[in-house]
């Protein structure tokens, strides 16, 4: 796959995951922590050492950063992962 394509994959994934996500409180039971999923600067909180919370991932898919998204959905997205990578 090139690099085109994986990126709106990724684009997509994102954009259903925070569509969907964004109508669940967080920390809700239907919610679990996706990482590798956001874009730079929208993850919803701390991205591993040297930053502090929302916003502060600095590239694209950042394997220790995390996103809430919809119980189950997490590991259907391309790059997602329950654990940090």
């Amino acid at each position: 796959m090139n690099k085109t394509v994986t990126t709106a994959m990724i684009a997509g994934a994102i954009t259903t995951a925070l569509t969907l996500g964004q109508a669940q409180a967080a920390g809700s039971a239907n919610t679990e922590k996706c990482y590798g999923v956001a874009k730079a600067g929208q993850n919803d909180c701390k991205a591993g050492p040297g930053t502090s919370c929302a916003g502060s991932s600095t590239v694209d898919a950042q394997g220790n950063a995390w996103m809430l998204v919809l119980k189950g959905s997490c590991e259907k997205i391309v790059g997602g992962s329950l654990a940090e990578k």
